[in-house]
């Protein structure tokens, strides 16, 4: 079969976006494999796929696919490319979008400027519920390494994170302590790993392994996990500017209990069609 799709990115962590409307997709993970091949396939860190909604309160169902086949529950980057997909594609006219994950319901504005504000929820701060093996809820948790005993802060935003400070993100081990912390058995489902360092009380800079995927030019989820951890270290005010590789995101959380929100560009490459 011929398949649609549109090549997106937003600040370089790019995707693979599927019409799954308009035309029958199944994704299998050898599928999404041959997909995300930068080599053989289209290549990207991961595939969206857009749906008929499930309830009539949302107007898009939203499912998201590691390179390596994995179903995740959560993509703040791909949540901006998914509304620009669907505006540009006429699967809709509305500026305010409600999308169902696997996990929750995100609401994207898309403003005038074209940029887009994704409503990314309450931050999970509960360790089990992240989930950790740890029973407490702490700011720091201890974490034991190769490269000797962290501390780390643990925040789920619909997906697992967890948040290291550093002095400066350019040296940061994030390869190597990534991948090991992303299978620590301190995390049971695995974890997205965040190296920020703190520049002032409105930015910070940050570098993220992304579970399944690797270090990517920007994780959205990622950005908003730093804020909140370093914000519940009053490290930080209730809106930053977060420097990933690939560019700038404004985050704002008011404190506990309150949503986070996620302001940034996303951007189309090229349409095309591939047979599989």
């Amino acid at each position: 079969m011929r398949l649609r799709f549109t090549k997106m990115h937003g600040l370089g962590n790019d995707f693979v976006v599927i019409d799954g409307i308009n035309q029958a997709f199944k994704p299998t993970p050898e599928r999404i494999r041959k997909l995300s091949d930068r080599n053989f396939g289209i290549g990207c860190d991961q595939v969206l796929l857009v749906e008929t909604p499930q309830s009539p309160d949302v107007d898009f169902s939203y499912r998201i696919f590691n390179h390596e086949g994995s179903e995740v529950e959560n993509c703040g980057n791909g949540a901006r490319c998914f509304a620009k997909f669907v505006r540009d594609r006429k699967l809709t006219g509305l500026n305010r979008i409600r999308v169902q994950t696997s996990c929750d319901v995100l609401i994207l504005d898309v403003k005038a400027s074209g940029e887009v504000t994704v409503d990314m929820g309450r931050p999970v701060l509960a360790p089990e519920a992240i989930p950790t093996t740890y029973t407490e809820q702490q700011l720091l948790y201890p974490l034991p390494t190769s490269m000797g005993e962290k501390r780390i802060a643990a925040v789920s935003m619909g997906n697992p994170h967890g948040v290291l400070q550093v002095d400066d993100v350019a040296s940061a081990p994030v390869l190597r302590l990534g991948a090991e912390i992303e299978q620590h058995t301190n995390f049971p489902n695995r974890v997205n790993v965040g190296f920020m360092a703190i520049r002032s009380r409105t930015e910070m800079d940050l570098r993220v392994f992304e579970r399944g995927v690797g270090e990517t030019l920007a994780c959205g989820t990622g950005a908003c996990a730093a804020v909140v951890a370093a914000q519940l270290q009053g490290l930080v005010d209730d809106s930053v500017k977060v420097n990933l590789p690939g560019g700038s995101l404004q985050i704002e959380w008011q404190g506990e209990g309150s949503h986070v929100f996620k302001t940034g560009p996303a951007s189309s490459v090229y349409h095309g069609q591939i047979t599989i």
